[in-house]
């Protein structure tokens, strides 16, 4: 609901782990933290827990048209929280029944996740593929299973993890399927100006893409790192050792330089340093 500034009360919502949180005009139903909450989203009605206060905001500073921000429609009632539990069963069907004709009909496709509305007037289908896939006929499979409407929508490898998600090489779950939002673009740069090594399998998330973190993360590695040289460097340090810089770590503030041929190498204090990225004196 618009007020009369022109604002709108809206509330963020966690449809569920593969889904970006987002924000719905909660109006004049009072919400809180943790609420479970029906929503209209473009798969129809689901539910959804709050994840925010409710928040006047101008729909300008969201970027998206008040007339495109969804309703919460209400809280969720005993008899919406069991229709979620059938239609979990149902998605749970549908999925492997669907798997099945994508096999039997021999389609270069693969299922990621199946979602309803609870009136089940939708079903959505996720799917990954290299290329384009004529699935006509599959979802006449699946309309003739259902008798609804059949959605399939084509995803990125990125999605596929952030829908699935686990556990990253970090050791934590995985930020897409955590918190992220929305994927940004990631470079090598990024992981050379964090001082990373350019090894495929220690940048590399789950999707086999570069790590997310990486871009997240940029900014404050940038800032913090302008005090370190550069890779390929040559530094001397206030004992008088001198060596080429080879890699940093950022967060501890400690540069690791190669001494020279069958010399080894030396992790350095950055304070330690005498000689900036320039040549000038640190000192």
């Amino acid at each position: 609901m618009k007020n009369r500034f022109g604002r709108i009360e809206v509330v963020w919502v966690k449809i569920e782990q593969g889904f970006p949180i987002e924000p719905f005009a909660v109006g004049n139903l009072e919400t809180e933290i943790g609420d479970i909450v029906v929503v209209e989203t473009e798969a129809g009605e689901v539910l959804g827990t709050v994840v925010s206060k409710p928040i006047s905001l101008d729909p300008d500073e969201i970027h998206v048209p008040v007339e495109e921000i969804p309703p919460v429609l209400r809280k969720a009632t005993p008899q919406d929280i069991e229709r979620s539990k059938k239609i979990k069963k149902l998605e749970r069907e549908a999925f492997e029944f669907c798997k099945q004709r994508i096999e039997k009909r021999n389609l270069p496709m693969k299922l990621i996740k199946v979602k309803s509305a609870l009136d089940k007037k939708r079903i959505v289908f996720y799917f990954t593929a290299e290329g384009r896939v004529d699935f006509r006929a599959l979802v006449r499979d699946l309309a003739r299973k259902y008798k609804t409407r059949i959605e399939m929508r084509q995803i990125g490898i990125r999605d596929e993890a952030k829908i699935i998600g686990g556990i990253g090489p970090c050791g934590r779950i995985t930020c897409c399927s955590l918190f992220l939002n929305k994927f940004h673009s990631v470079s090598i740069k990024m992981a050379k100006e964090q001082y990373l090594m350019l090894n495929p399998s220690k940048i590399s998330g789950l999707c086999g893409r570069l790590m997310c973190c990486l871009a997240f993360e940029y900014d404050v590695y940038k800032d913090l790192a302008s005090d370190f040289p550069k890779v390929g460097e040559k530094i001397k340090t206030i004992s008088g050792i001198e060596g080429e810089v080879i890699s940093a770590n950022i967060i501890d503030k400690k540069v690791i330089i190669s001494l020279g041929e069958s010399k080894g190498q030396l992790t350095v204090p950055l304070d330690e340093i005498l000689t900036s990225k320039t040549g000038g004196n640190k000192k």
